[in-house]
């Protein structure tokens, strides 16, 4: 059951209102040339997804199919203390999603804790190692993703050794 594709578990899990946008993303992460590497350890039995480009962390995707988050799907950002996010030039309507989704620490025990993050020139508080988290997104908000992945993507292109 846990050795399905991303695009599987959309189908199998998302109520048909919410697999077209979820589809889009897993489609743009493919064209983006993305692996997509299955949970470990407590994600292990769960429809949730590793992103890389080039060996190095994206994102996070997942699909909900437990008690808790039964039919959702939740896209986060990979950040961990990077600055790519901080003065990076966006337009005003992607700053104004991006701002509605960053994540805040809820000191779910991973780390020590928030920390002080300057997105897109605004500073926020509190904030979470993954910097964005996109839960059930609309079509605003998997573009914000899409352009969150992009900048990572160019990141870590412009730091290859």
């Amino acid at each position: 059951m846990f050795e399905q594709r991303i695009e599987d578990a959309i189908i199998e899990v998302l109520p048909v209102g919410m697999q077209e946008e979820a589809l889009d993303f897993a489609n743009y992460l493919r064209a983006s040339d993305m692996a997509f590497e299955r949970g470990k350890v407590y994600w292990e039995n769960k429809y949730y997804w590793m992103i890389k480009y080039e060996s190095e962390y994206v994102c996070f995707v997942f699909i909900g199919v437990d008690e808790e988050k039964d039919e959702s799907w939740t896209i986060w950002s990979d950040d961990s203390g990077s600055k790519w996010f901080e003065d990076y030039p966006v337009d005003n309507h992607t700053k104004t999603i991006a701002y509605a989704n960053v994540d805040f620490c809820g000191n779910c025990g991973s780390c020590g804790g928030g920390t002080t993050k300057t997105i897109f020139g605004k500073k926020f508080n509190n904030a979470c190692r993954t910097t964005f988290r996109f839960d059930n997104p609309d079509s605003d908000a998997v573009e914000c993703a899409k352009k969150m992945v992009e900048i990572r993507k160019n990141d870590i292109m412009n730091h290859a050794v």
